[in-house]
């Protein structure tokens, strides 16, 4: 049984570890939260490997590091988080699962690659995504993702449902991004607020608001 999602939904919000390296970056920022990271494994495609913390919603915050690896030079993913680490790290950016990649493929003339990594428990996830290229080109817009797992292994999945995300501060264009989505901005974002930001320099994901049990949380 795969995971099927309906039409678009936001799944994941990406953050690139900072000079201190992964663990460092995801204790710092799991402090904040009052929750814990746990080991994600290593995308063996894309040369990184990430920390998750899941949230309510089937959604989760990642924290990913590129590792000296060929494949960090050759994959659009390992490229992007090595550019975001070598300014200091920080949100790379956010991330959109859609039931139907097809028409995302046609749409934007190019093909999804394939996503995996194995839990230190063995599980093993597959995906596909799409889009990262743009993502370089425009940090503003999302990629996307269709998980190939079952809904029960996705990285939200029996979540502490006191903590979720409460909004996203993006540096862009509300109109930029629904074109690239190919529907309103609204549709992934339906239970999400969004502050827009006139970038006054790169635009992208600024900042990242989550609500915990003792308040709201913005990183």
């Amino acid at each position: 049984m795969s995971h099927r999602i309906v039409a678009m939904r936001l799944d994941h919000v990406s953050y690139a570890a900072g000079p201190d390296g992964l663990a460092a970056t995801a204790e710092r920022i799991g402090k904040l939260l009052g929750r814990e990271f746990t080991d994600g494994g290593i995308h063996p495609r894309f040369g990184t490997r990430n920390m998750t913390l899941g949230l309510a919603g089937d959604t989760y915050i990642e924290i990913v590091e590129v590792l000296d690896h060929p494949a960090s030079d050759k994959a659009p993913f390992g490229q992007a988080v090595r550019a975001r680490s070598a300014l200091g790290g920080g949100w790379l950016g956010w991330v959109v699962a859609v039931g139907d990649l097809s028409r995302i493929e046609r749409r934007l003339g190019r093909e999804a690659v394939k996503g995996s990594r194995h839990r230190p428990d063995g599980t093993e996830l597959v995906w596909k995504q799409l889009g990262v290229n743009g993502l370089i080109a425009d940090p503003q817009l999302p990629f996307f993702v269709h998980w190939d797992s079952p809904r029960e292994l996705h990285p939200g999945a029996g979540a502490d449902q006191a903590f979720s995300l409460a909004c996203l501060e993006i540096a862009g264009d509300p109109h930029r991004v629904s074109e690239w989505l190919g529907e309103p901005i609204e549709e992934p974002l339906e239970d999400l607020k969004v502050e827009w930001v006139a970038p006054h320099g790169t635009p992208g994901l600024l900042a990242v608001q989550v609500q915990t049990p003792d308040g709201l949380v913005r990183i």
